[in-house]
């Protein structure tokens, strides 16, 4: 007996439960395949973009930097954007630091989206698990109470087993989605961490061009 059969032969003896973890599974499966790769598209988007920022936040170039933010799509992009808009209006560090803040609240839901949902299917299919099993031995336990008493030994033994493998199947769908979800929310974290630094680098640059402004003009006024 090779693997897939091995396997089919588990699902159908697992009984009617076998079927919604299944399901379970498979839209925890999605979820995380498409959160992982929309993360590591931001991710890579992100780097790309600050790549090509950063030169003109050192040349003080910030008609650039808004230029290249209002075109792009990353989300330090908005983030980033989102500050040097408020230059415009306001040069204090508090009213820029609370647009980018306000850009990064905007950007986070995104992030995060979706990513909760696999500790809850992890949950579900586990609890599925159980009920299968639960419903399993009281219709064992059912139809023990009839049986022949020679058989009733072998006829529990065997009962159990079969209802054992919903509570097996739901352990095997919940341990991947919960890694995955811990997986998930560490990259999530970093992207996150990535764009609050890139948001200090861009203030640093501000503050620096205002320092040294203000120390030209001190020079200028002093004889």
């Amino acid at each position: 007996m090779n693997f897939f059969e091995v396997v089919v032969r588990f699902f159908q003896e697992g009984g009617a439960f076998m079927f919604p973890i299944a399901i379970v599974l498979a839209i925890g499966l999605a979820i995380a395949i498409e959160r992982y790769l929309f993360l590591s598209f931001s991710k890579r988007v992100n780097k790309k973009a600050f790549k090509q920022m950063e030169p003109l936040l050192n040349n003080h170039d910030y008609t650039g930097v808004l230029s290249f933010a209002s075109t792009d799509t990353s989300p330090i992009s908005r983030i980033i954007g989102a500050g040097m808009a408020r230059l415009s209006h306001s040069q204090r560090r508090e009213d820029i630091e609370y647009a980018m803040e306000e850009g990064l609240m905007e950007t986070t839901p995104r992030l995060e989206r979706r990513t909760a949902y696999l500790a809850t299917l992890a949950n579900i299919s586990t609890l599925l698990g159980l009920l299968g099993t639960i419903i399993g031995l009281i219709a064992a336990f059912s139809a023990v109470a009839t049986a022949d008493p020679s058989e009733k030994a072998s006829l529990l033994s065997q009962s159990i087993s079969v209802a054992m493998n919903t509570t097996a199947f739901g352990l095997i769908a919940a341990i991947p989605l919960l890694a995955f979800h811990s997986v998930l929310q560490t990259k999530t974290t970093e992207i996150i961490d990535s764009m609050e630094m890139a948001g200090v680098k861009c203030l640093n640059a501000l503050i620096a061009r205002q320092d040294l402004s203000s120390h030209s003009r001190s020079t200028d006024t002093n004889p």
